[in-house]
């Protein structure tokens, strides 16, 4: 009997350990660790898309509308997204690879006694106030650069998002507690915010494993060292396989061959940004096709669409769809990696079901 796990054993394994059942918002999140953001809507945010496969009863917005109320931040962690606030220790105070000017510096002051007396601050309110006009954007466009200066300030910890309004961020002042700086201290965060990513993105390929440590350069960059001498740790401390050529790593309490990692006979379209879906290296290993996102790609060049939702059944990702919501009703098409979709009454009944499930996701509650 293979006392290694196959191929199989970690395409279940992926699967079963991030959709796991349905439970509250608060402990979705938790157990997810980090969920990525994305403003597009297409039929709904990405990390709506997300939650929805495990947050009972979820509708689009949910996280929005409950953001204030619940233990939960935005911020940057390999990406920018939505991570439980105790997770912001391991980052913040955090360092900024690039400093201020002493102009920058000054008007941060400004703004951050502004937004202390206020409790909290619009950037169109920032705007009005201190006019401080526009800038280039990281686009090549011109963007407002109150705005660009108030992204700045929530990035370096001044400020964090006490919730929005109709999409746009709204600002409240923050104090994170001064850090322990100490070799060992800074070493402990260091293999927390590693640990934090694997138990996320398990099982990973190793050159997906190392991406993501160079990745956390975005939320932790005064850190850097610490995580390059923390992923040589984890290499040895992770449990690992090796199949084809590539190595494979996954938390070391987990058993990929477990039989409690059976597929059910839900479909799922997954958002571009879904734990199962994010990393493009393990997707091509695990289903055997190369999924791209292409929202941004010229529509002439685009293959499966603007926001292809890969189309999970069976323990397979048979193919895609692409959903556009119009006068509540859904209007979807679809993609299949075999050229056709499956014929039997199984598939289209699954597929059915899920659209029924979009369909009230994105009611309106």
């Amino acid at each position: 009997m293979p006392t290694e796990p196959s191929l199989d054993d970690l395409r279940r394994h992926a699967v079963a350990r991030t959709l796991f059942a349905p439970t509250t918002l608060p402990a979705a999140i938790q157990r997810l660790g980090f969920v990525q953001a994305d403003p597009i809507r297409a039929p709904a945010r990405a990390q709506d898309l997300t939650l929805r496969h495990r947050v009972k009863d979820y509708r689009a917005g949910d996280l929005e509308r409950r953001y204030a109320r619940l233990a939960i931040d935005e911020d940057c962690l390999v990406n920018y997204g939505f991570l439980p606030s105790e997770h912001l220790a391991l980052m913040h105070p955090r360092q900024a690879r690039k400093a201020w000017d002493a102009e920058t510096q000054r008007k941060a002051a400004e703004v951050l006694a502004f937004v202390r007396e206020r409790g909290a601050a619009h950037p169109r309110e920032v705007e009005q106030h201190f006019s401080h006009g526009s800038v280039k954007n990281y686009w090549g466009g011109s963007g407002s650069a109150s705005t660009q200066l108030l992204d700045g300030m929530h990035y370096r910890g001044l400020l964090r998002v006490k919730r929005r309004d109709s999409g746009t961020r709204v600002y409240e002042a923050i104090a994170h507690p001064p850090a322990d700086d100490s070799p060992a201290a800074s070493a402990r965060r260091a293999a927390a915010l590693i640990d934090l990513v694997v138990r996320k993105y398990a099982p990973l390929p190793a050159p997906s494993l190392t991406y993501l440590v160079r990745l956390l350069g975005y939320g932790a960059p005064h850190l850097a060292q610490q995580t390059q001498a923390a992923l040589r740790l984890a290499r040895e401390q992770l449990a690992s396989c090796r199949i084809d050529g590539t190595t494979w790593y996954w938390p070391a309490d987990e058993n990929p061959r477990s039989r409690r990692h059976a597929f059910d006979e839900r479909l799922r379209l997954l958002a571009p940004f879904d734990p199962v879906v994010w990393d493009r290296r393990r997707f091509t290993l695990l289903w055997g096709w190369t999924y791209k996102f292409e929202a941004y790609t010229p529509p002439a060049r685009r293959q499966l669409g603007y926001y292809a939702l890969p189309m999970l059944w069976q323990g397979h990702v048979i193919g895609w769809a692409n959903l556009q919501a119009r006068d509540g009703r859904l209007e979807p098409s679809f993609g299949y990696v075999a050229g056709a979709a499956p014929g039997d009454a199984a598939f289209r009944s699954a597929l059915d079901e899920e659209l029924q499930r979009m369909e009230q996701f994105l009611a309106p509650r």
